[in-house]
């Protein structure tokens, strides 16, 4: 009988993954796995003989959406599913969330079609504190300034950042900036298959404006316990995404992996972000997280 093969996904930059990502390999061929890894845009891979494949660092996605989402579409087994991958890697999934009762960052949308001159944008900035911009589509922090609403020079810097963005013909989120980042950070909550796995501190990444991805912000976090409060948010967005994947596609299937980003605010818990494509998992952060993973893995490859 010959062993099931699991493909891990990567981008050219990563093309024996990235570090925290390294040591799934091994950890799947120890439940009778054969690993391969492959560049996802590489020609001359025959994704229809990939077996299972399971997205990880495609960080370049963002550039090339469509492209991206056209491959998961192609290949035969993909995790997560490529519905998801379409809904999730537009920002504007977040809406979907907030219509069913997610506490959501409450986000201003500027979308490019509406051709909004630099007066417009700049009206639709806060008049008070710090603010983010960056666009629907991206992967991490990149693309992503941080700004003073108070601050001309700043400003101006805003709404430059947002022209460019909107010229490119992409869509643009406007948030304030949450001082518990500063103070807290961000916590991710890790599910596999619908079952928690892990938790990590995301420190603040944000400190200024955009300058190009040179300057792109590294991101660092660490193992935490997360309190009682954030793993019941992050069940109930777990629960609203898997409702909103069963209504919309018809598929009834736990998640391989999801990430879900939770910050304080003035209000209490939110949701940041979810990550069901490239997210980092931060494997390396937590003694059994790479088992957990290849777990999970496990299950859809003997599936």
């Amino acid at each position: 009988m010959s062993k099931p093969i699991v493909t891990l996904a990567t981008c050219a930059a990563l093309p024996q993954l990235s570090e925290d990502d390294a040591p799934l390999p091994d950890a799947l061929a120890e439940r009778g796995i054969e690993p391969r890894v492959a560049v996802w845009d590489d020609p001359s891979v025959d994704w229809s003989a990939a077996g299972t494949v399971v997205v990880r660092s495609v960080s370049d996605y963002a550039p090339r959406r469509e492209e991206f989402v056209r491959w998961a579409e192609s290949v035969p087994r993909i995790c997560n599913h490529a519905d998801v991958i379409r809904w999730n890697t537009d920002k504007h999934y977040l809406l979907e969330l907030e219509k069913r009762g997610m506490p959501t960052i409450p986000t201003v949308w500027l979308e490019p079609e509406r051709n909004l001159s630099k007066h417009q944008v700049h009206t639709r900035f806060p008049a008070g504190g710090d603010f983010v911009v960056k666009p629907a589509v991206s992967s991490g922090a990149h693309d992503t300034g941080r700004y003073t609403a108070v601050d001309a020079v700043s400003r101006q810097q805003a709404i430059g950042h947002a022209m460019d963005l909107l010229s490119q013909g992409r869509a643009v989120m406007v948030q304030r900036y949450l001082e518990s980042v500063d103070q807290r950070g961000e916590t991710a909550l890790i599910f596999m298959n619908g079952l928690v796995s892990h938790a990590v501190e995301k420190e603040a990444m944000l400190h200024g404006p955009f300058r190009g991805e040179v300057d792109a912000p590294e991101e660092v976090a660490h193992a935490r316990q997360a309190t009682e409060a954030e793993w019941r948010l992050g069940e109930e967005a777990r629960k609203a995404i898997h409702s909103y994947i069963k209504e919309r596609m018809g598929r009834d299937e736990q998640l391989t992996f999801c990430r879900i980003d939770v910050v304080e605010g003035e209000d209490g818990l939110h949701v940041m972000e979810v990550g069901l494509v490239d997210a980092s998992l931060y494997l390396s952060t937590t003694p059994g997280a790479v088992d957990n993973f290849a777990d999970a893995i496990a299950v859809r490859a003997f599936w």
